[in-house]
């Protein structure tokens, strides 16, 4: 059920986005052990490096209010996709940093279609902390 109930709440965050230039709105919500949801929506900027994705957003937002690593339990990313949207690079290799290697990660689109996976699966032998 956390699947369903956390997709909604990055379906909501979606609602936020600001994605002028490519029109493809994400959202993100991270749940922590506690209960506490941050949400994340990806936005745009006309020098397309300085933009900032969903994932990203969430996590920081969590880390702004105060969480660490072991107080997340699951995230969620969504967006107006054929298949369930999963992150890019750059948010593989943060979330590989910032949140639990086995948490869950659901990866959704709005026709309702959801996969569960870990930062793990999607990231290999992530660059580290560990590895400095």
């Amino acid at each position: 059920m956390l699947d369903r109930e956390l997709m909604r709440e990055a379906i909501k965050a979606r609602e936020l986005s600001h994605s002028p230039y490519s029109e493809f709105a994400v959202g993100a919500a991270v749940i922590t052990k506690d209960g506490r949801v941050f949400h994340g929506a990806n936005v745009e900027n006309a020098s397309y490096g300085l933009s900032m994705c969903a994932e990203r957003i969430a996590l920081y937002c969590a880390y702004m209010a105060g969480c660490k690593k072991n107080d997340l339990k699951a995230m969620a990313i969504v967006a107006d996709t054929r298949r369930e949207c999963s992150p890019c690079g750059a948010c593989r290799q943060v979330i590989a940093e910032l949140f639990p290697e086995d948490a869950p990660i659901y990866m959704g689109n709005l026709d309702g279609d959801i996969e569960e996976t870990t930062i793990e699966d999607l990231l290999p032998n992530a660059f580290t902390e560990d590895d400095l």
